[in-house]
């Protein structure tokens, strides 16, 4: 029911970041959030990892070796992978990870589960890390001006969150998914001012949000959201130029056609009993510059 409240009290905010703000505030709950500022207030304990990764994932696991190997290689040190019902590989090519204790493992079957999923990963563990990237398994953070993203976020100190854009990549024509790793396979990308790549994924202070609003912001407890740039965020996210050239989000939305139609026909984690229909396609499919 406060979810149904805090649709109504944030609707009558005229200002979309102030309303955002507060829906996300609203609907993790006042006492709720007091009794988080308070037990966060005393707390002095140090995280053990600096950088995290929160996704949720179902029929991944072709997929997870690549995509965790390479922001391992950018400075990721843990992993928290909820699965939502998969019966893939998805276990077996993670074994080795959670053995090693680079990845921790939930299960986590249901219809709209992603919110849920974030949110569950920070009560658990917004104690446990320093910054916590939520991403999905598409999505390749990709530094441009720093060695790795810990180093990107040394300029970010005292900021609650981080806002990075999209840089969407196309099928290049493939039909059939053929060997190789996703990066190496679609080379050809969106023009760097497509409306597409105003979207953000955030990489947040754990012990300075309430909760994720939609899967691309979050409700802050304090201070101010920055882009990449470093510049406080003054507007939301589809109404901001997007910025691709300090750090971006490689995201390979399709694949190829027969990727496309698989993740098509596992439907949508946040949506329920939806499938994206076949001109989600032709949106993402963009091919417009070759990437060096």
């Amino acid at each position: 029911m406060h979810k149904v409240l805090a649709e109504i009290i944030a609707g009558v905010i005229p200002n979309k970041m102030a309303r955002n703000r507060w829906r996300g505030i609203l609907r993790y709950g006042l006492i709720k959030g007091a009794k988080l500022k308070r037990m966060l207030r005393n707390d002095t304990s140090k995280p053990k990892y600096n950088l995290a990764v929160c996704a949720i994932a179902k029929e991944e696991g072709p997929y997870f070796k690549e995509w965790l190997d390479w922001h391992l290689s950018m400075g990721v040190e843990k992993f928290y992978i909820y699965d939502n019902g998969s019966t893939d590989c998805t276990k077996e090519v993670l074994e080795p990870y959670i053995k090693s204790g680079v990845v921790e493992y939930t299960y986590f079957p249901g219809k709209r589960m992603q919110l849920a999923a974030y949110d569950d990963c920070l009560e658990r563990h917004r104690l446990d890390t320093r910054w916590l990237a939520i991403i999905d398994l598409d999505e390749f953070i990709k530094p441009i001006k720093d060695k790795s993203i810990p180093d990107f976020l040394k300029r970010f100190e005292d900021a609650p969150v981080v806002e990075i854009n999209w840089l969407v990549y196309g099928s290049g024509g493939a039909k059939k998914q053929t060997p190789g790793g996703v990066m190496e396979r679609f080379k050809y990308h969106s023009l760097p001012g497509n409306k597409l790549n105003r979207h953000v994924k955030s990489i947040v202070n754990p012990r300075r949000v309430f909760s994720v609003i939609g899967c691309h912001e979050v409700a802050r407890i304090s201070g101010k959201a920055y882009d990449s740039h470093g510049n406080r965020i003054r507007k939301g996210f589809r109404d901001r130029e997007p910025q691709q050239d300090v750090i971006r989000i490689n995201h390979y939305a399709v694949k190829s056609y027969e990727e496309f139609l698989h993740k098509r026909a596992r439907g949508r984690a946040r949506l329920k009993n939806k499938i994206r229909g076949l001109e989600y396609f032709d949106q993402y499919d963009l091919n417009d510059i070759k990437e060096n």
